[in-house]
Parts: C-alpha cells; structure tokens; sequence
C-alpha cells in the first residue's frame, strides 16, 4: 500500500511541475518579445524599400504576416487557451491569404482567377482545421 501511495505522490508532483512548466511566461518577457517583434517586422519592411512593383508589395505582405503571427503566437504564449491558440492559427491562415493574393497579382487573366481562388480554399481549409483543432481539445 505504501508503493501506491508513494507512486501516486510521484505523479502528483510531475503533473504539478508540468503545470508549473506550461505557465504563461512572465510579463518582462512578454514586453522584451513584442519590442524584438517590432523591430524584426521593420528591418524587414526596410528591406522591402528597394524592390518595386509587385515584388515590394509582396515583401510588405510577408513582413506583415510573420509580424502577426508572430505577435499571435506571442499572445498564445503569454495567456494560453484554447481561444489564443486558435487566433494564432487564424492568424497565420490569413498572412499566408494574403501573401498568395499579393503573388496573384504577377499573373493576368484565367490563371490570376484560379490563383486566387486556390489562395481562397486554402484560407478556408485552414480556418476549418483551426476550428476542429479547438473543437477537438475542447471535447478532450
């Protein structure tokens, strides 16, 4: 009986320190993440300064999209849940839309329409699998 009870107490412990583990990371380090986000999204917007045309609007679409979702991430880290873990998936499905729709723009006619309705399925599908993904944990 007391190898149980001492087995027990053991399993207690390493899912308290699993849960201790998991915690949201502390507010400094929060800050000190968004502030390297910032400044990653703009060297990486001045970057884009010396492209044109369509390659410049592209380059801004990718900058911005990893700024979001890297700041959806962030978020996801900071107070996990099953919500922030789903916007952080939305978040991404939405930059990747966006870059798609951005290199749409280099084609014309017929291939330009698929090309952008492909970007469309693909930003649905991708809502659809955040969405069961939520749904899924929230069942478990």
């Amino acid at each position: 009986m007391n190898k149980f009870k001492i087995s027990m107490i053991t399993i207690g412990l390493a899912i308290t320190f699993s849960a201790i583990a998991e915690e949201s990371m502390t507010k400094e380090a929060y800050k000190s993440e968004k502030g390297r986000i910032e400044l990653e999204y703009k060297s990486d917007k001045d970057k884009c300064k010396s492209l044109v045309d369509n390659a410049k609007d592209i380059c801004k679409a990718e900058a911005k999209g990893k700024e979001e979702v890297a700041e959806a991430e962030l978020s996801a880290k900071y107070k996990p849940s099953k919500k922030s873990s789903y916007k952080a998936h939305i978040a991404k499905a939405k930059a990747d839309y966006k870059i798609a729709k951005e290199k749409c723009d280099d084609l014309t006619g017929n291939p330009k329409d698929v090309c952008q309705k492909e970007a469309k399925a693909a930003m649905t599908a991708a809502k659809a699998d955040a969405k069961a993904q939520m749904e899924t944990s929230e069942s478990k």
